[in-house]
């Protein structure tokens, strides 16, 4: 079972990369994570150490907080 705030983070990550325009190939470069290791971020299966979650916003080019969905959105329907 995914942990919901994982894959609330996930999402959010992605919504913020796709809103830039970037691949994940192209954002994987600009953070300096390995592609497939960003994959399972966006998917909610990696637990991000706070390193990653500062490589992530400064490759996206927003605050560290801008990465964190909003308080309470983090219900995830389960075939998500």
């Amino acid at each position: 079972m995914r942990n919901e705030k994982l894959v609330a983070f996930g999402k959010r990550v992605r919504e913020l990369r796709k809103n830039k325009g970037l691949s994940q190939d192209r954002f994987a470069v600009l953070s300096g994570i390995d592609r497939s290791y960003m994959g399972q971020v966006e998917r909610g299966e990696k637990n991000v150490t706070l390193i990653k979650i500062y490589q992530l916003s400064e490759a996206l080019g927003v605050e560290v907080a801008d990465l964190f969905p909003r308080a309470g959105s983090f219900r995830v329907d389960e075939h998500t």
